[in-house]
């Protein structure tokens, strides 16, 4: 499959592959897809290249509670894996894990299947698409699945732009989560921390002192940017610090930040200044130097 025709199949017919997109994937549904058929439901197995890692115990319980009451209205997507030691059709889930989970937990034999005939890389693609588009995934396993694309199947930033309907600074953001400290991470992880929190103080020299006042004093979003610029003026940690930024040059930090997924810090005095723009690897400042010559 060429890279054209898989953004094409992926950026207008996702839909014609997994369903509609804009319908809950639960049984509340009322307009279901209709199944290809019904297999047992030992037949399916997990994906392991899942982006999607954590599922929430208490949401499982209510969706098998639902599953007793209704069934599975919206059938889970599979794509062929092969014959079994009987000679049985397997599958492999392409989207649908929380599903295939709860009905094991409310006891289903059997399981309603939609089955495409993908590769590895389309298989993630649906995946990613699939869970991103209803914020299934928590940022961090958003990070993973788009750096999978990336490692494994050599994606650009744009290119998962395109393919996930969001911009190139969202995918940079997302992947500077990677960089954070395991710690962090955790938290990210376990909601502790926002991922507006974590992009934040990912630039920092301690990303893992910072996230623990974050969490210890409740801070928003805001006073975690803050936090960082203070250290960002002040790096020495000495008290002749500069006067506080304004509102409107803070705002304009950020605005750069968030389009370029890089670190921006401005320093203005009088009618002059600088702008420093931050990397952490050489990849990020191609793709800096990229966007500078873009309109040339």
């Amino acid at each position: 499959m060429s890279d054209d025709n898989s953004k094409k199949r992926l950026g207008r017919g996702l839909a014609a592959l997994i369903g509609d997109m804009d319908q809950p994937l639960d049984p509340e549904n009322n307009a279901p897809s209709k199944a290809d058929q019904l297999v047992p439901i030992e037949f399916v197995s997990r994906n392991p290249n899942n982006p999607r890692r954590q599922f929430d115990e208490s949401d499982l319980e209510d969706l098998a509670r639902s599953i007793v009451q209704h069934g599975i209205v919206q059938p889970v997507v599979v794509r062929p894996l092969g014959k079994g030691p009987l000679g049985e059709a397997r599958y492999e889930i392409i989207a649908g894990e929380r599903r295939w989970r709860a009905a094991q937990r409310a006891g289903l034999v059997e399981i309603p299947i939609l089955v495409r005939d993908v590769d590895d890389r389309t298989a993630l693609e649906i995946a990613i698409v699939e869970n991103v588009q209803r914020s299934d995934l928590n940022p961090l396993d958003e990070a993973l699945g788009y750096e999978q694309l990336i490692a494994g199947h050599g994606y650009t930033q744009n290119d998962l732009g395109d393919i996930i309907g969001k911009s190139r600074s969202h995918v940079a953001n997302s992947l500077r989560l990677l960089k954070l400290p395991d710690a962090v991470r955790d938290m990210l992880s376990g909601g502790e921390l926002t991922a507006g929190h974590a992009r934040a103080i990912a630039s920092t020299a301690d990303p893992e002192k910072h996230a623990r006042q974050i969490v210890a004093k409740g801070m928003s979003v805001r006073d975690a940017e803050r936090l960082a610029q203070r250290e960002a003026e002040n790096p020495s940690g000495n008290s002749n610090r500069t006067e506080p930024k304004d509102t409107d040059t803070l705002a304009l930090e950020k605005m750069l930040t968030d389009n370029l997924g890089l670190k921006v810090t401005i320093n203005h005095k009088d009618r002059g200044g600088q702008i420093r723009v931050d990397y952490r690897s050489l990849e990020q400042l191609d793709e800096l130097c990229r966007l500078l010559q873009a309109d040339r």
